[in-house]
């Protein structure tokens, strides 16, 4: 399981696991066309009418023209995302029609509105009645505990799995691991454990549970504690994946422990060789170059060479800063025209370390051929060129000829790339 890329963005698709099998109609109007107008309308009588007696909300609800679907009542959450008033006041006026019936959907939108506006105690009773109507499922976890974690309401945490349960929804390991993978993704590792630390009687925690905690609190750089529930894992036999060893080793080399981090991987070399691979090698041949640690960079290159294990673009660019870093420009254009497909790894790490080297015109060179061979440029590349023509005021310097926005702008402009541009911007 590769964590670090499961925290990077939370995939759309989850696994729902609700406790009824009935199809409710209104999932037939999912691809309902919502009429702008109409939400306009019901909109501006939510925000308007939001604080007046529950009979005048109603009336004018009642007497507006709309359908009144699932996809409406979406539309109606993504109008008011951080005002849970005129979200919860629909939400109750949809009650009172016969013919409408909430999905496990439209609530998680709704509690989802309202833990952002961090309403708790509203919030729980919302999730009771979910779990009473057995419309709880894995993104309704990932909602809710966020929203509890984030206000410290950690016994409310621990509770709610023990209230799905009641309701039917037996503790689950892989619900679990979702729950902690966002929470660790969040920042929110500390009430991560506290909560997998409450629930170990009933939910015995896997090698992916600790690999979460550990990859959260490598992120928070937290390397006591981190390093507490690699040894707790190791103790309990579980082998740590190398996403988790990568991890331990990169903030090691963050946190300037470059000692620590080659005895890990030292260790690793040891103990677990045959299944060292490219991203371990990766890494400490680009941090050995960061730190000018270059007789060490191409030791473990030449290993990796050795075990047929091809080195990608990534790992030359790394070794081309580092060679120009230290001087040795004839051997890092040798590795650089020896690359078939260079990509923007291999001319970044060229145009960086010439650019350290004050060789700004040969670094614009290597620019030149990059955009001669299709390469696309990023902004880091704009900015690292600048600078090295111009100094830092090249980033942010008064003078308008000078200056990266003007310039970078207006070339985007000028290329006719303003709908990129707008983004950007």
């Amino acid at each position: 399981m590769n964590i670090k890329a499961t925290c990077t963005k939370i995939p759309s698709h989850h696994y729902i696991r609700t406790l009824t099998t009935t199809t409710l109609p209104q999932l037939a109007n999912s691809n309902f066309v919502v009429n702008p107008a109409h939400l306009l309308r019901v909109c501006t009588i939510l925000y308007q009418q939001q604080n007046s007696p529950e009979p005048k909300l109603l009336k004018h609800l009642k007497t507006t023209e709309f359908q009144l679907t699932h996809e409406f009542f979406l539309q109606v959450c993504n109008k008011f995302p951080l005002s849970w008033r005129p979200v919860y006041r629909f939400f109750k006026f949809t009650q009172t029609q016969p013919q409408f019936h909430h999905s496990t959907v439209t609530f998680n939108k709704m509690i989802d509105v309202i833990g952002r506006s961090r309403n708790i105690d509203l919030i729980w009773e919302i999730l009771q009645e979910m779990g009473h109507l057995h419309l709880v499922n894995d993104k309704t976890f990932r909602i809710a505990l966020k929203t509890l974690a984030s206000a410290r309401e950690l016994k409310k945490c621990v509770d709610f799995f023990h209230l799905m349960n009641r309701n039917g929804l037996s503790y689950s390991l892989e619900t679990l691991n979702k729950v902690l993978e966002t929470l660790c993704c969040s920042k929110l590792v500390d009430e991560a454990k506290h909560i997998a630390v409450k629930l170990k009687p009933w939910i015995e925690p896997s090698g992916v549970t600790y690999e979460y905690l550990i990859f959260g609190f490598c992120e928070v750089g937290d390397l006591i504690e981190a390093s507490k529930i690699w040894n707790l894992m190791v103790d309990e036999g579980f082998k740590p994946s190398f996403n988790a060893i990568d991890k331990m080793m990169d903030t090691f080399f963050r946190m300037n422990r470059l000692d620590e981090a080659m005895k890990l991987f030292q260790s690793m070399r040891l103990k677990r060789f045959e299944d060292l691979g490219l991203s371990s090698y990766k890494l400490v041949i680009n941090w050995m170059c960061r730190r000018g640690k270059l007789a060490q960079a191409f030791v473990v290159f030449e290993e990796m060479q050795k075990r047929g294990i091809q080195a990608d673009n990534s790992t030359i660019g790394s070794l081309i800063y580092g060679l120009l870093s230290k001087g040795r420009v004839r051997e890092a254009y040798k590795i650089f025209e020896g690359v078939k497909n260079p990509d923007l790894s291999v001319y970044h790490g060229m145009i960086k370390g010439l650019l350290r080297l004050r060789r700004a015109g040969e670094a614009t060179e290597v620019f030149r051929e990059m955009i001669k061979r299709g390469c696309e440029p990023i902004m880091h590349t704009y900015i690292m060129l600048l600078q090295g023509h111009l100094g830092k005021k090249g980033r942010k310097g008064p003078d308008p000829f000078v200056n990266f926005d003007t310039i970078f702008v207006g070339g985007l402009v000028n290329a006719a790339k303003k709908v990129w541009l707008c983004l950007k911007r």
